[in-house]
């Protein structure tokens, strides 16, 4: 290996390795960063039906929720991530009432598809049984 990528290699820390859905031709992306005051429940229901998301957490801690998987606390310092298309996002929300939660996010997204679609509350009862209680 070459001293540049060793020192490369040395760098870098991957916080995030993951295989998301084929991204189409004449995709765009946009990044973003969000910050929630302290217990602020952040953005409602909602999904990217345009594709994935990657997000990275700068401050405080993220309440995060995807339908079928359990509620989570995410860090400063702790990436996640989201498939986009139909699954729904619940929770986005600032986990403390003490501090900000400030967070980076890069949403992937075919051409002529809305980027962030909220969730009405029918919806919601409808899909009820497909969200994972809290621990």
């Amino acid at each position: 290996m070459s001293d540049v990528m060793q020192r490369l290699m040395k760098a870098m820390t991957v916080i995030q390795s993951v295989e998301p859905p084929r991204i189409p031709d004449g995709a765009h992306a946009m990044t973003a960063i969000i910050e929630w005051g302290p217990g602020d429940r952040g953005a409602p229901p909602h999904r990217h039906p345009g594709g994935p998301c990657f997000g990275y957490v700068l401050e405080g801690e993220m309440l995060f929720e995807l339908e079928g998987e359990a509620p989570r606390v995410i860090k400063a310092g702790e990436a996640f991530w989201e498939p986009g298309g139909d699954v729904i996002h619940y929770s986005d929300g600032n986990n403390r009432d003490d501090s900000t939660l400030r967070f980076l996010v890069t949403m992937l997204c075919q051409p002529g598809v809305d980027m962030f679609v909220l969730v009405d509350d029918a919806e919601l009862e409808q899909r009820k049984d497909r969200r994972v209680p809290k621990n």
